[in-house]
């Protein structure tokens, strides 16, 4: 595993306990993590962690919004692994 593999699990990770963290914080009446974070996040090499987290804590799972955008992270951090892994140094 190298470092761009370690990377990739951490966004994946944080990613996901945000969605929790933002759940939680839903339904105790706390301060919310803004939806312009929750959206851009998952195109820092988030984006599978965040439909794991939509899915997990059933979190924005109706919003049209994150239902478009989230697929879209995926494909874009997709594309970015396949362009790293194969980029010659």
């Amino acid at each position: 595993m190298n470092r761009f593999d370690i990377i990739i699990v951490c966004a994946n990770l944080i990613t996901f306990f945000m969605y929790g963290l933002d759940k939680f914080f839903a339904r105790h009446r706390f301060w919310r993590i803004p939806e312009y974070v929750l959206i851009s996040v998952p195109f820092c090499l988030g984006g599978v962690g965040a439909f794991f987290g939509m899915l997990v804590f059933d979190h924005k799972i109706r919003r049209l919004e994150f239902r478009i955008v989230i697929p879209i992270a995926i494909v874009v951090n997709i594309i970015t692994i396949f362009l790293f892994n194969n980029a010659t140094l």
